[in-house]
Order: C-alpha cells, then sequence, then structure tokens
C-alpha cells in the first residue's frame, strides 16, 4: 500500500463529480494500458515496469487524490469511487487495467463500472481485506492486531507516527523512515488521511464491492499477481478474489507487498504472458 522513496509533487484541491488528476504516460508501444498506484506513492511507481514494456505499450498511470502532482481529496464523496471515476475520465477506449494494493481496489471498481472500457484486468496484491474474513479469519484477525499501533496513533492526532508505523507494515522497510527524503515522507504524511479514511472500504466493505451479484459485469480475463513474502491476509484476498471473478493467481518468489515496484520484471513478464493469452 505503500511506496518508500519516490518523489512527490504538492498541488492543492478541486472537488467535482468526476475529479481532475494528474496523470503521465510512460512507453509509445500499440498496446493502451491504465495503471492505477497503490497508497502513499504516485503515477511514477509504474516506471520501472512500464520501460520493460516500452516497446510493446503505451502505459497512462495517474496521480490518486491527495498523491503526487494531483489536488488533495477535500473530504466530500467516496475517496475510492472518485478515484475510480477520475480513473474512467481518462478512457476513450478500451485497456487493459492494472492496479495495485489500494490502487487494484480502485481499478476493480472502474472494471465493474465500466467493463466496456477494461479489455483485461490485473490487481497486484489487492487490499480488499474484507475479502479475507471469511476465507482465513486468523489471518484477518492477524491484520486487525497488526493494524493496532497505527490505528492509536492516528486517535492520538500523530499523523507523522501513524504514516511511519503502515510505512513500516507494508512499505519494503529499506531505506528507514528517518533515511527518506524530507520531500519523501511529506508526500506520505499528506497522504495518510485518506488511507485511514478507507479503513471501512477495504476492512467492512463499505462500498459494497463483495455484495451479492456486485462482480457479475467483471467478465473480462482478471488475473491476480502476489508476492510470495507477503502478509497471509494477500493470498487469502487472492483466493476469495479468484473464486468470485473466475481469476488466475500468481505467487512471484522472494517478493512481497511491493512487488511492481520491488521487481518490476517480474511483473512486466507476467503482465506480457497474460495479455497475449487475450
Amino acid at each position: 500500500m505503500v511506496a518508500s522513496g519516490i518523489p512527490p509533487s504538492t498541488p492543492r484541491q478541486t472537488s467535482c463529480r468526476a475529479p481532475q488528476v494528474f496523470h503521465r504516460s510512460f512507453g509509445n508501444g500499440p498496446r493502451p494500458v491504465l495503471a492505477v498506484h497503490c497508497s502513499l506513492a504516485h503515477s511514477g511507481a509504474w516506471r520501472g515496469v512500464a520501460e520493460v514494456l516500452a516497446g510493446d505499450i503505451t502505459l497512462t498511470a495517474f496521480d490518486m487524490l491527495s498523491h503526487g502532482r494531483s489536488p488533495d481529496w477535500d473530504r466530500q464523496g467516496n475517496y475510492q469511487l472518485l478515484n475510480m471515476q477520475a480513473g474512467l475520465s481518462l478512457l476513450t477506449a478500451p485497456v487493459d487495467l492494472a492496479g495495485h494494493s489500494f490502487g487494484a481496489t480502485v481499478a476493480l471498481r472502474m472494471a465493474m463500472a465500466r467493463p466496456d472500457l477494461v479489455r483485461s484486468l490485473t490487481l497486484i496484491e489487492p487490499v480488499l481485506f474484507a475479502a479475507a474474513q471469511d476465507e482465513d479469519p486468523a489471518a484477518f484477525a492477524e491484520l486487525e492486531a497488526a493494524s493496532q499501533p497505527a490505528e492509536a496513533a492516528w486517535a492520538s492526532g500523530d499523523r507523522e507516527r501513524t504514516t511511519r508505523l503502515f510505512n513500516r507494515m507494508w512499505g519494503t522497510g529499506e531505506p528507514k523512515w528517518t533515511d527518506l527524503p524530507a520531500p519523501a515522507r511529506a508526500a506520505m504524511v499528506r497522504a495518510m488521511p485518506v488511507v485511514m479514511a478507507s479503513r471501512a472500504v477495504l476492512h467492512s466493505d463499505a462500498n459494497g464491492t463483495l455484495a451479492p451479484g456486485a462482480l457479475d459485469t467483471v467478465t473480462m480475463p482478471v488475473q491476480i499477481l502476489t508476492g510470495a513474502a507477503s502478509p497471509p491476509v494477500i493470498p487469502a484476498i487472492a483466493r476469495s478474489l479468484c473464486r468470485r471473478l473466475g481469476a488466475a493467481h500468481t505467487e512471484v518468489p522472494d517478493a512481497g507487498h511491493m512487488l511492481p515496484i520491488t521487481h518490476p520484471a517480474e511483473t512486466a513478464a507476467l503482465l506480457r504472458q497474460f495479455w497475449r493469452m487475450h
């Protein structure tokens, strides 16, 4: 859910039905791809994957609200669904859609809302934790317990400590928080409120992504990619979503939650293979 050490940018707020967000493109290949980054990162997190695939694809990535060069979320409306609308506003023809972590939940909502614009869907380390609650109650309980220190820090009003603890849970562990450049730390602290505001959406499925029939529109090919070293809740989510979506699941050896950033070549190879199959 978090990317350590990716340089940030800072502009502010706009609020409308389909928010205007910053986006950029990588590569000049014939296959159009739209990608959604993880929490506390920005669109540049896809650079490594895009560079490996540069001759095959043109990858467009946007900064979610309160991230990168996009405006801050104004606390009006549903954060996940606002980013869904922002992403859909960039599409005029079908694309291959990919999302990482919270961005994977946004990508899933995009596919649910406009399946006609999604040729294929790749969910990398999706963090729809509610999907694991019945699949593996022990893994879900372990996640809830591990989240308590960050929750307590947030309740006490310490945003920086909350961000540091969240980064420790989901980041790569390197560099250490104190070794990160000050602008990178500030960018992650800036985005932390939207992470906390999304708890009910992720842990309790407040947006009804898993409600009966809600996923029936997701009929395009779907694959789920996870890291073998990720917390147990992640493979539990993957199993649950695979069953619901008829998706293929690939686990990448020696990788953790930050798979597309730490293992761009492996991620790119799996994307290329999936697209060639479909």
